[in-house]
């Protein structure tokens, strides 16, 4: 189906005699690695690496479709006001410095007059005689990298700029107790024999010295300073950033998405990145793939059912649930990130190394990036906004309000500015300790009738939002660019006069976030007629999300006023019926990965990803 689709986007590009083009000062990069003769067409043992007639197919197509290509110069000239970019503009990037960017690329960039940047590892440039590199799917040794001497050659074209692909950080280092290795650039290095983790001022002098090391490389053997920096595995932060700012690379480049809509701010610019000996075809329907329309199909996952006191045990579980996630194929997991052993909605614990909070085990990053590394998921942090027992009991009574309502203990009164720091300093740990590409505020984030009487209902939903915006933002000081996903209770949708009591808005919330969660589960809400009950949900919400780009449907897969799971057909045939009036976003809660429940045959038919029309990145 999908080769099928590549054709029909090519054939339609080409009947039109252009390419979809970028908007006005956008800015579209691509993202090289090897080039090489002998790349099998699918399957190549380095997913990474594309064959040489079909890097050369990209320019000769580029350039008939009228792309424009671009120097860094360019850019910088165009982020700075001084001369816009041509239409249809397009910055090439080759990353790691392997020897065919100077044996195979550069010839081609020369032949076709295309400016490139080429990234190198200055730790592996000229490296030693007899010296390998455990990097790709083999050891690398001096002849698989370029030399000085070509990086010098190419850079006296004209025609490529040499950026840093830091000097020794392109590898993973220990991150907690467990053994995982994750990104050097974005980790506090875990000390097994202290049972320590590395401190911020020890992490920040650890990336100053090694960009330092990596500029100073590249200024002595080329003459000049390079401008920009390409984070290895796309993961950086707003502290490498600031880093690589004050030795003078302040143009930096990530993986998250395709385009950039250039402004003064040349950090995190987004590229494409081209795996699996992408075609002229392939590349075709990337650029044309409009990927703000793709689908989401979550799976929301306990962590509390993953662990456990005894370590093997725990590490069984971990396994099972990746095969299965696996297996079944969603976009997105969501995570729990906080420890609720006794079910009432509250944080007792976190899973993740913090200031605040007790730590139930370092659990949340290994899980997120065996999800992210084996299942092949997005992994949002899923956490509290207001629910957190803090264990001392004076700053607890000093901060919370009593709960009165319901499963609730208590949860914390966030328009005091000493409550407002301490939660958000606790999304300032996850980033800190953990990968994730993206938040859901947990369905804690309600106002009850009688909080902030002083204000009228929208203003008391703005409030609640403008908090969680809050939480967002201390996050991404350590995790950039973030999606966003609120809880939002269904009774706010059915009934708008229940925003005066929950400050919940189906509207507000999506303006806000990049989705909202919508908890359709009928049987939560005690409806003796669930199949009507979603039908009318469904008709409300397109009063106010008519294509439903932003409302997603979570939906209960368990009937919590018997314990008994709803039977599987029964959640095949809800979600048919709501992809067919046109819902384009599914997620599962709970998913009971230990019981098999819903299975994998049920849940791979229902809420996978890798069925028509969700096409995935």
């Amino acid at each position: 189906m999908k080769s099928l689709l590549r054709a029909l986007a090519l054939f339609c590009l080409l009947q039109a005699g252009t390419a979809v083009a970028a908007e006005t000062n956008e800015l579209l990069v691509i993202s090289y690695h090897d080039v090489r003769d002998d790349v099998a067409l699918k399957g190549d043992v380095d997913s990474y690496a594309i064959g040489t007639q079909n890097f050369a197919a990209h320019l000769d197509w580029l350039s008939a479709q009228g792309y424009h290509p671009v120097s860094l110069q360019q850019v910088i000239d165009a982020s700075e006001g001084r001369k816009p970019l041509p239409d249809k503009p397009v910055l090439l990037t080759f990353d790691d410095g392997l020897r065919s960017l100077y044996t195979h690329v550069f010839p081609l960039l020369r032949a076709y007059r295309f400016p490139a940047l080429a990234a190198v590892i200055t730790g592996w440039v000229d490296l030693p005689q007899g010296r390998t590199v455990d990097f790709g799917p083999r050891p690398y040794t001096h002849d698989d990298f370029v030399t000085w001497a070509q990086l010098r050659e190419m850079q006296d074209s004209g025609l490529v700029e040499i950026a840093s692909h830091t000097d020794d950080l392109h590898h993973g280092v220990l991150s907690n107790p467990q053994g995982n290795q994750t990104p050097a650039v974005i980790t506090r290095i875990y000390d097994p024999a202290r049972q320590t983790y590395e401190s911020e001022a020890a992490y920040r002098e650890r990336l100053r010295a090694d960009l330092a090391r990596s500029s100073d490389k590249i200024a002595l053997h080329l003459g000049r300073k390079p401008r920009a920096i390409v984070w290895p595995y796309a993961a950086y932060n707003r502290e490498a950033n600031d880093i690589a700012d004050q030795l003078g690379m302040r143009v930096t480049f990530d993986l998250e998405g395709r385009n950039t809509k250039l402004s003064g701010d040349l950090h995190g610019l987004a590229r494409l990145l081209m795996v699996d000996n992408p075609t002229v075809a392939d590349l075709a329907y990337d650029l044309r793939h409009k990927m703000e329309l793709d689908s989401v199909r979550a799976l929301q996952v306990d962590l509390d059912a993953v662990y456990d006191s005894d370590p093997a045990q725990q590490a069984r579980n971990i396994d099972v649930l990746i095969e299965r996630v696996k297996q079944i194929g969603p976009s997105h997991v969501f995570l729990q990130a906080f420890a609720d052993p006794d079910g009432n909605g509250s944080a007792d614990a976190l899973y993740f190394p913090n200031r605040f909070l007790p730590m139930r085990a370092d659990l949340f990053n290994r899980v997120a990036w065996q999800l992210h590394t084996r299942a092949e998921v997005v992994v949002y942090a899923w956490l509290p906004v207001l629910g957190y027992e803090l264990p001392d009991a004076a700053q607890r009574n000093a901060l919370a309000i009593a709960g009165a309502q319901g499963h609730e203990i208590f949860r914390l009164d966030f328009t005091k500015p000493e409550t407002r720091k301490l939660i958000a300093g606790i999304y300032e740990d996850l980033a800190v300790n953990s990968y994730f590409e993206g938040l859901l505020f947990h369905d804690d984030a309600f106002l009850r009738e009688g909080e902030l009487p002083s204000l009228a209902p929208a203003s008391r939903t703005g409030a609640l939002i403008d908090f969680t915006l809050e939480l967002k933002a201390a996050a991404e000081k350590w995790r950039p660019k973030l999606k966003t996903v609120r809880n939002l209770y269904a009774n706010t949708v059915l009934d708008p006069a229940s925003e005066a009591w929950f400050a919940q808005r189906l509207d507000a919330f999506n303006r806000a976030y990049d989705y909202t969660a919508l908890m359709a589960m009928p049987w939560m809400e005690n409806s003796r007629r669930p199949r009507h009950w979603m039908q009318t949900l469904t008709a409300e919400v397109k009063r106010h999300d008519p294509e439903f780009v932003k409302t997603m449907f979570e939906l209960q897969t368990v009937d919590w006023r018997n314990g008994k799971p709803i039977p599987g057909d029964v959640l095949k045939r809800q979600t048919r019926e709501l992809q067919a009036a046109g819902v384009r976003h599914l997620a599962w809660y709970p998913y009971d990965f230990i019981a098999d429940s819903p299975s994998v045959e049920v849940a791979r038919e229902a809420i996978s990803a890798r069925n028509f029309p969700y096409i995935a990145k």
